[in-house]
């Protein structure tokens, strides 16, 4: 059996309990060296086969799959965050189909959700924001024109930006096209790692303090008035009921 496992943003502990267990019990763990913590690996079996994925194509990764299905072994592919959000995980579920091995796919802690926790900042704002944005910079993987940061940026939604710390001014460039210049942006680098930095400035400015710190990949760009505004949900108002109270007076 194959399991594709989310290992989480950083912190060894912000795994989910099943995905420990899993670690724990595996024969086989092929792991995103370039990403995912070793100190996850620390978890596995001492006979557990660990294999760094990083340098392996799509087909070799899926030979070394079938070869250790073949003998009924537990497999985890480990990977950064949660697999279904930029994992590269289509692709490989796909041939594993095609093979006739059965998989499951166990959630993680993404980078985004991570992020805004260090920050403190809750994305769905009443009266801010109550759609959060997904999304990234084109590069060697293309994005759809309609999806195009320029034409986001015309919803207002928090948005959370992946794979695009590199080109920052591009980024800023195309968000300036319905953000105003003071909105408000947060970069954080490496979030829950032990070399966590975090970046705060506006659109104006932003793009002058990420040079200054450096920062290539392995951030996450955030933006939106959720960032500094306040607001109130009326689900704790004690003039408001809901299933489970009645308002009170």
């Amino acid at each position: 059996m194959v399991y594709f496992v989310g290992a989480g943003p950083g912190d060894v502990d912000l795994i989910t309990v099943r995905g420990r267990k899993l670690l724990e019990k595996a024969d086989v763990v092929i792991y995103t060296g370039s990403l995912v913590s070793r100190e996850h690996l620390k978890f596995c079996k001492k006979k557990a086969v660990l294999i760094d994925s990083s340098g392996l194509t799509l087909e070799e990764i899926l030979e070394v799959i079938k070869t250790y299905e073949g003998e009924n072994k537990i497999i985890v592919r480990l990977h950064t965050g949660d697999p279904t959000i930029y994992g590269a995980i289509a692709e490989q579920m796909e041939g594993l189909q095609k093979m006739g091995i059965d998989y499951e796919v166990v959630p993680g802690v993404s980078s985004f959700t991570a992020a805004g926790a260090v920050l403190k900042k809750e994305f769905t704002v009443p009266g801010l924001s109550q759609t959060v944005i997904l999304t990234r910079l084109a590069g060697k993987t293309p994005v759809p024109e309609r999806e195009d940061l320029a034409q986001l940026s015309k919803i207002g939604a928090s948005m959370a930006i992946f794979l695009s710390v590199k080109n920052i001014e591009d980024v800023v460039k195309k968000l300036r096209t319905g953000y105003r210049e003071d909105t408000p942006v947060a970069v954080v680098y490496k979030a829950t790692w032990e070399d966590q930095k975090i970046v705060l400035g506006t659109l104006k400015n932003i793009c002058d303090r990420v040079r200054e710190e450096g920062f290539e990949s392995t951030a996450i760009i955030l933006v939106g008035e959720f960032l500094t505004g306040t607001g109130k949900s009326r689900l704790y108002s004690k003039d408001f009921s809901h299933a489970f109270r009645e308002a009170k007076n």
